[in-house]
């Protein structure tokens, strides 16, 4: 499997992203989908995560109201809009495929991982 995330950038506080991310390779549909963030000198942390059918989402606290995660399978894509952006939010996003029966807030629970997308919140 492969996945490609992209839409970062430079923003300024208070303004908004839009992150993608395009798998290929296996049935997309079938798994859960997870964000997750890291600044440079910390560790990975989660961001969102969202079921096989879009029906359930999960954000960690402290973008929970500003993100939110979607997908269309039909394109083989997730989606991270983030809104109200803070100076730290700033890190590298990766979206990742979660694999079943594992916490979606856990990063041990993710086989592939696409290659990140650099934001930067400017304050």
């Amino acid at each position: 499997v492969q996945l490609q995330a992209f839409g970062g950038g430079l923003v300024q506080a208070g303004g908004s992203l839009r992150l993608s991310c395009a798998a290929s390779g296996r049935t997309f549909s079938r798994y859960y989908m997870g964000w997750f963030r890291q600044a440079p000198g910390k560790e990975r942390e989660f961001v969102a995560a969202i079921s096989w059918n879009g029906y359930s989402t999960y954000y960690a606290d402290s973008v929970k109201g500003r993100f939110t995660v979607s997908r269309d399978n039909a394109k083989n894509t997730v989606y991270l809009q983030m809104n109200s952006l803070k100076p730290e939010d700033t890190a590298v996003y990766y979206c990742a495929v979660n694999r079943p029966g594992t916490a979606v807030a856990d990063d041990r629970g993710y086989d592939y991982w696409g290659q990140g997308t650099q934001v930067t919140v400017s304050s």
